[in-house]
């Protein structure tokens, strides 16, 4: 078991070396509590790690009000990436708005144009990018590491919490005071787009309230993933 204070002295290591070592880079933040970690982290130590988030066009209130209790606390703007209009529109007189209900396939289309062609743009330039990704999430991430060489992208990727338990990053936002998204406090460990995520039940895997209709082995939205796979084809070393 992993001591809070051991784990945040190795995950502002990580940043400050990313900071250094890999600049220009940047962190993408979902604006979920993991990601509020990781931001009060880079801002408050005043580290050269711009921050990012992929306003998809169907996030919940909760989630965008976020980003004003962010400028509030920090007086920092988070840069925000949109989906391209036309291909958005072009899929929902295709295929209805809702679509990404009726197949595995559709709701990956629907997170390509909404989530993977902005992230494409927001990472274009940088030479590393930073997740809140933590290995305990979900079955898809039992391999994740705090390093990793992510090909698709050309370019180093970082999962700092990668070690930390849901515990440590609760425990850490109390602790500092930081801010984050209210439906955490509605039954929601696991946040993204309103009509693709739910409340989890007592007892529940932490994202089982994402594309919950969907098999846990298929629920990534593909921002981690190439040719179908996650993007886990090889660690780096730290």
């Amino acid at each position: 078991m992993n001591d809070l204070t051991t784990l945040i002295d190795a995950t502002e290591q990580t940043l400050t070396r990313i900071a250094a070592d890999f600049s220009p880079a940047v962190f993408a933040s979902s604006l979920a509590a993991e990601d509020m970690v990781l931001t009060d982290m880079i801002l408050k130590a005043k580290l050269p790690i711009s921050i990012f988030s992929l306003e998809t066009g169907r996030l919940h209130q909760e989630t965008l009000a976020v980003l004003d209790k962010v400028k509030v606390r920090y007086d920092h703007d988070i840069t925000l990436y949109r989906p391209q209009p036309e291909a958005v529109a072009a899929y929902v007189e295709q295929n209805g708005l809702n679509a990404f209900y009726n197949s595995v396939e559709m709701r990956r289309e629907c997170c390509r144009l909404r989530k993977v062609e902005p992230l494409g743009r927001a990472l274009a330039g940088n030479k590393a990018w930073i997740t809140g990704q933590r290995r305990a999430q979900s079955t898809t991430r039992a391999e994740l590491h705090v390093q990793e060489d992510d090909a698709a992208h050309a370019m180093t990727k970082f999962n700092p919490l990668a070690d930390w338990s849901e515990q440590d990053v609760w425990d850490y936002i109390r602790a500092n005071d930081v801010p984050y998204n209210a439906l955490h406090d509605q039954g929601y460990p696991s946040i993204g787009c309103e009509p693709c995520t739910r409340a989890v039940q007592p007892g529940e895997d932490v994202r089982a309230g994402r594309w919950w209709w969907e098999n846990p082995d298929s629920k990534e939205c593909g921002l981690h993933m190439v040719d179908g796979k996650l993007i886990r084809i090889k660690s780096v070393a730290a």
